[in-house]
């Protein structure tokens, strides 16, 4: 392997160059038929133009038809925000990855921090579910991200080597088939937006130790009150490969833009 130049960050130079750009929208426990099919219509036109980033949104599960009937044909993809770590079998309430399959799903959120906080997921639990949507033909957006206390002590890092743990120990096949996304808690829906350098930071020790693992094509979105007004200056940094956006991609005029940037 020949040498590479590398950024201040220790980014390498041709390794961002290779990975493509990704904005993905997260609807979670939003919309309606009618608004969704004014949205999903809104993004699909917008689409047509030519766009320097793929993009694709995670609905609820109920829309799940709606957004591949509408999207089918067009640029976007879509996928779910969660999903069990069983195949089949007596569990209420839970959905397998075969389901989302059958929907044309391209994506699957798995490890969000709102999973995390209020269904008690663990690291461990969010790498079978990561599993889980590899064996189904899916691709696991992996979320980490720490809380506020956690950055203020300091163990920012800590806490994201910590998350990453039992995913990267599933091994480069597995996570090379993966795009993780930093999200920290304390910016997610609060207005808050890490700076591009805060998220830099982060984003760096994600790609060293994707590097260290064999997988460092693998794409690392930035999430946490993602607007368009901060997304080409969190977009410029040389570890960020896109967005996985909140609120703003239920407006499609600002998620579009964000995905311009």
């Amino acid at each position: 392997m020949t040498a590479a130049s590398r950024s201040p960050s220790g980014a390498s130079t041709s390794e961002a160059s290779q990975r493509s750009r990704l904005v993905l929208g997260n609807w979670k426990m939003h919309g309606n038929l009618a608004e969704n099919a004014a949205l999903l219509e809104a993004l699909r036109t917008g689409a047509a133009q030519p766009l320097t980033a793929e993009i694709g949104v995670c609905v609820p599960f109920p829309y799940l038809a709606q957004a591949q009937s509408a999207l089918q044909g067009s640029p976007i993809s879509w996928g779910a925000q969660d999903l069990s770590t069983q195949e089949k079998g007596a569990y209420t309430g839970e959905v397998a990855g075969a389901m989302l399959a059958d929907f044309g799903c391209r994506w699957v959120l798995v490890g969000h921090s709102e999973r995390r906080s209020l269904h008690g997921e663990t690291d461990a639990l969010v790498a079978d579910k990561a599993k889980a949507a590899l064996a189904a033909g899916l691709t696991p957006v992996v979320c980490v991200g720490e809380t506020l206390d956690e950055r203020e002590a300091g163990s920012t890092l800590a806490v994201i080597e910590r998350q990453l743990g039992p995913v990267l120990a599933l091994g480069a096949p597995a996570v090379g088939r993966m795009v993780l996304a930093y999200e920290p808690v304390w910016a997610i829906g609060t207005g808050r937006t890490a700076t591009p350098e805060q998220a830099q930071e982060v984003h760096a020790a994600i790609r060293q130790a994707l590097r260290q693992l064999g997988a460092e094509q693998v794409q690392v979105l930035y999430g946490g009150s993602v607007k368009a007004a901060s997304a080409a200056s969190l977009f410029a940094m040389p570890d960020i490969d896109g967005g996985l956006v909140g609120g703003a991609s239920l407006v499609a005029e600002e998620f579009l833009r964000i995905a311009a940037a």
